[in-house]
């Protein structure tokens, strides 16, 4: 028996998973898509995508959709143990994730997209593509939601073909310019803030490390593929994933003024000269100019609205559509996935009233997703600036020791905020940040002793030199 009739907007990520967990659980599902289907499109380099990194959450997810799933993506990715940073002069230091040898995944954004898909069509489910969101309906017993269909066989016709779905419950999974999002407030009282970030990105690409005839090459990879690399600058960064052919996807962070101040490819090449010696011999001066002449140039936002579900209980938001947060913790696509394992462990709890679990998804969801979206802003200081800063590298070593080898000895568990975040799916993000600010207080009553242990001993040392010297 069908537990009711679900229809999706959006076939990204979270929309897919969405309408996998939905079909999984005994929902007719239908999956909407303004796009073309990208299993059929160019596999060319998006050049605006940032690369993956999934983690625990999004695993959590996906687990919850079926093993099977899981695994078949866990064989795809390429784990990464830690962040390398790469100094001015090329010198490269590991700073490790975990603390026993957890991982964080690069993984191909178009394969995940395109798995996820694969499997909603093997199981039947009706999926449109060319579909554009013209109107969302909430005034009914039904939930009516209308595009313009413009596919191939539509697009002959000499007006736009209207076409329209009715459905027990709507969901919205259509990313940061949610025309759901846009459809749904006009009929209730939605609060939304959009703010744009003083920061740009351009992706850039390091080829696989392939000489033909070479036998001097033992690797594909021109750099450790198990770490996520960090060129650390203060107010811009370089960052780099691994994909599984060799090559790198990179993204490059800086402020817009930094950008316009920079006036030709030649200028380009030489302020990465400057600033990315290794990285430019590793991405290439021509690629570099080229980069400046042809990438697009993305934007960086946060976009959260307020409530994420309509007042009849049968339409609600997710994802990029609900709390969009800037790339610098990783976790976007990882919370997306699990605002879907939340949502429908909800359902299931409340013996699948989804009215009631829409509701309660929004009161109760929405202190993890401020938590998480302020992480994330914060996390661009962190990559920046503070993996080079010696206190904070002393912070985070004294959080390692007590993680790992004091939890025996404490009265408590000790957990590092990133251990939380991307390992402990058991943890939500709100319960991270409360645990963090309690082990912030000792970590800086414990900075303090130390210090005042090295002066105190400094100060010891100094006297007797100076009464060495006075006898002397």
């Amino acid at each position: 028996m069908s537990r009711g009739s679900v229809g999706i907007v959006g076939a990204g990520l979270v929309g897919s998973l969405a309408a996998l967990t939905f079909l999984t659980k005994g929902f007719e599902v239908t999956l909407y898509e303004a796009r073309p289907d990208p299993r059929t499109t160019n596999k060319d380099r998006n050049l605006r995508s940032i690369n993956l990194a999934v983690s625990s959450r999004g695993l959590e997810a996906l687990k919850y959709v079926g093993e099977e799933l899981e695994k078949r993506i866990l064989e795809e990715v390429i784990p990464m143990k830690g962040r390398m940073i790469h100094d001015v002069k090329g010198n490269q230091e590991s700073q490790i994730y975990g603390l026993f040898g957890e991982a964080i995944n690069s993984i191909d954004r178009a394969y995940l997209n395109d798995l996820l898909l694969e499997e909603l069509v093997k199981k039947g489910v009706q999926v449109h593509f060319n579909h554009k969101l013209i109107k969302v309906d909430t005034t009914g017993d039904k939930q009516k939601i209308s595009f313009i269909n413009s596919d191939t066989a539509a697009a002959e016709a000499t007006e736009p073909v209207e076409v329209t779905g009715s459905f027990d419950y709507i969901i919205g999974a259509d990313g940061a310019h949610s025309q759901f999002r846009y459809q749904l407030q006009r009929s209730m009282r939605m609060s939304i803030s959009q703010n744009y970030i003083d920061m740009q990105y351009i992706e850039l690409y390091i080829p696989p490390n392939i000489s033909e005839g070479s036998s001097l090459v033992k690797s594909k990879f021109s750099i450790d593929p198990n770490h996520l690399h960090i060129w650390p600058r203060h107010n811009f960064m370089l960052i780099a994933l691994a994909n599984k052919d060799g090559s790198f996807t990179s993204t490059f962070f800086l402020p817009w003024e930094t950008i316009e101040a920079i006036k030709s490819p030649q200028e380009f090449l030489e302020f990465f000269e400057t600033n990315f010696p290794d990285a430019t011999s590793l991405i290439g001066g021509e690629n570099l100019k080229e980069a400046y002449r042809s990438h697009p140039r993305g934007s960086l936002m946060q976009i959260s609205a307020y409530p994420y579900h309509h007042p009849n209980g049968k339409a609600i938001i997710i994802g990029d559509a609900a709390h969009l947060m800037v790339p610098f913790y990783g976790q976007g696509m990882n919370c997306g996935f699990e605002d879907v394992r939340v949502l429908m462990q909800m359902i299931e709890t409340n013996d699948f009233n989804v009215e009631k679990s829409f509701e309660q998804y929004s009161l109760e969801r929405k202190k993890d997703l401020d938590c998480i979206c302020d992480l994330a802003m914060a996390n661009f200081k962190e990559m920046s600036s503070k993996v080079v800063d010696p206190f904070y590298l002393l912070r985070k070593k004294l959080d390692y020791v007590l993680g790992k080898y004091f939890n025996g000895v404490l009265s408590f568990q000790w957990i590092p905020l990133y251990t939380m975040i991307s390992f402990r799916a058991d943890i939500s993000y709100s319960k991270a940040i409360a645990i963090e600010k309690r082990q912030k207080k000792i970590l800086k009553r414990v900075e303090y002793l130390t210090i005042g242990s090295i002066l105190t001993i400094g100060l010891i040392q100094a006297a007797k030199t100076y009464n060495r010297l006075k006898r002397d």
